[in-house]
């Protein structure tokens, strides 16, 4: 029997369901009792929810500032490079995180990449140059008020032919 490759993971983690189980398995957000609820089989679209536990509240009782940056941090790169496929890099290159207000209950974000995104990339990215590209969330309460906001920049690339 021979170990899985790279190759054999990739084509393994291209279906959603397997992707969520995956993650949601993953000793990182696991243990920060933060669960991927959807992500839309064409990866466009990503539900995540922080649980408030006893056990992931800091010693005031709201959520960790890295819980909360955790729960956004991979998804921009994850729905990019799904949507723009293998002719393209694509890595963080900043991040930032604004706290508005102590998060007392589970906390929410969606990621939902749209057609003019894609299409500005691709644009940007055409002669080879690198692109660099915001994206802003808001992670929520069920309530739909604002604990914080998280700015990610992503850096893409086409590569060579």
């Amino acid at each position: 029997m021979r170990l899985p490759t790279y190759q054999d993971l990739d084509e393994l983690f291209m279906k959603p369901a397997l992707t969520r189980v995956a993650m949601n398995l993953w000793p990182p957000f696991l243990g920060s009792s933060i669960k991927i609820l959807e992500i839309t089989p064409d990866f466009r679209r990503v539900r995540v929810c922080l649980r408030h536990r006893a056990l992931t509240a800091n010693y005031l009782g709201t959520a960790y500032g890295a819980s909360l940056f955790s729960l956004a941090d991979p998804w921009w790169v994850m729905m990019l490079t799904r949507a723009l496929g293998r002719g393209y890099s694509v890595w963080d290159r900043a991040a930032e995180i604004e706290f508005i207000r102590p998060g007392r209950t589970h906390v929410f974000a969606q990621f939902v990449l749209t057609d003019e995104e894609l299409a500005a990339i691709r644009e940007g990215t055409r002669d080879g140059e690198k692109h660099l590209r915001w994206f802003t969330n808001d992670l929520i309460t069920a309530d739909g008020e604002v604990i914080a906001r998280v700015n990610k920049q992503v850096y893409v690339r086409r590569r060579p032919a």
